[in-house]
């Protein structure tokens, strides 16, 4: 019976993928389940059960986190990225490690069959097939839900005649949860107006008429500690500020993006974590980095989001975005102070020792103590002294 290696979640897709695998292709499938920080220990094993209970042939368990976090969550960080300004990234960058330790786990079992759930009609399908491609060339992709069009219904349908036993309700929303926030996808998200309800959120908001004050303290744009607790590894610090911050149901959206395959798509998602964290980062930049390393920061933030959404973390380029990410670093280290409130946040400010804010050069809208306002009048004549020429010559011409 030939093998085939299937990227497994545990979701409605995946199921189906491994019951059609397994019964209407004859394969012999072993799964795999790469965590990224959106299941506990009790829900792998649960997953790892349910796979065995659909007739997989081996389940392994893979442990991403942290190196999810080294290899592309700290240079979202590092960068601030919102794909438009309102998307962390969430799903994005979890695909891709996703990919990456499926390929390497073909690789282990020396198989030349590959498998996971994607539709056909979103970006995973792409990233995956494009990892895959890279490396494992030669490997055959196999994509059910894609190939045959499938409809969550229909999937639910053939389950059940199979009689497959799971939570078909809650399989009515797609959630993709991981380290850096989760999706939800459902059928308010598959037109152009609607809002999730309140129940198909992961995170219960329990925190409502409460307030609180957060402080993030960073050193070297990594997070070290909130609230004077420290932690071994940022990724431990992440879960720790979402499983305070997502109780008073921040970070909550609904993003509208092109996909890679040149449409537009709707996906909700909650991101308490990544939203308090990406703006408090950004918060101290700002103080303790100059207007140009501010500016390039942006535009490479922009086009490395963009990139990384398209599948391509391995492009050199991104290598290359990454080095001058950590560069910027060297003096982002400071803490910043935060106020939770139902549904929204707001950053009071920071404390540094490289605040260039710093009073011993001048208080803002007080005269500096670093120059006249005779040298300001000479900078500005000089700095100006271009353009002058340009509209004075301009008028000349006219005459």
């Amino acid at each position: 019976m030939e093998k085939i290696v299937l990227g497994f979640s545990g979701g409605l897709d995946t199921t189906y993928c491994v019951k059609y695998l397994t019964e209407d292709k004859a394969l012999e499938v072993h799964s795999v389940v790469v965590n990224t920080g959106g299941f506990s220990d009790e829900e792998l094993k649960k997953i790892e059960a349910h796979a065995y209970a659909l007739g997989v042939k081996s389940h392994t368990t893979v442990d991403a986190v942290k190196g999810y976090y080294d290899s592309i969550i700290k240079y979202l960080i590092y960068g601030n990225v919102l794909k438009n300004n309102t998307y962390p990234l969430s799903v994005s960058a979890e695909r891709l490690s996703q990919a990456l330790h499926i390929a390497a786990h073909v690789k282990k079992l020396g198989v030349n069959k590959v498998a996971h759930g994607s539709t056909g009609a979103g970006n995973d399908q792409v990233r995956f097939d494009m990892i895959f491609q890279i490396m494992i060339p030669g490997v055959e992709i196999l994509t059910p839900i894609r190939d045959l069009q499938l409809s969550r219904e229909a999937e639910i349908t053939y389950l059940k005649e199979k009689g497959v036993q799971m939570n078909f309700e809650k399989a009515a929303y797609s959630i993709n949860k991981g380290l850096w926030g989760t999706s939800v996808g459902g059928k308010e998200t598959l037109q152009s107006k609607g809002i999730l309800p309140e129940s198909a959120w992961p995170t219960p908001m329990t925190k409502e008429g409460e307030q609180e004050e957060m402080i993030i303290g960073f050193e070297k744009g990594e997070i070290k500690s909130v609230n004077n607790k420290t932690f071994k590894h940022p990724t431990e610090a992440i879960q720790f500020i979402q499983s305070i911050a997502g109780a008073y149901g921040i970070g909550r959206d609904i993003h509208v993006g092109d996909t890679i395959i040149g449409i537009k798509g709707r996906v909700g998602f909650e991101a308490a974590g990544p939203m308090v964290i990406l703006k408090a980062h950004h918060a101290l930049e700002k103080h303790v980095l100059t207007k140009w390393q501010l500016s390039w920061k942006d535009q490479l933030a922009q086009f490395y989001g963009n990139w990384l959404h398209e599948g391509q973390i391995l492009d050199p380029v991104m290598r290359d975005i990454e080095a001058y990410f950590t560069n910027t670093q060297e003096q982002v280290t400071g803490n910043v102070s935060i106020q939770l409130h139902p549904y929204r946040f707001q950053i009071i400010g920071i404390e540094s020792d490289n605040d260039l804010m710093s009073a011993q050069f001048g208080k803002y809208g007080e005269m500096n103590t670093g120059w006249t306002g005779d040298d300001v009048r000479g900078f500005t004549k000089i700095f100006g002294n271009q353009v002058s020429i340009f509209h004075q010559i301009k008028e000349s011409n006219k005459k």
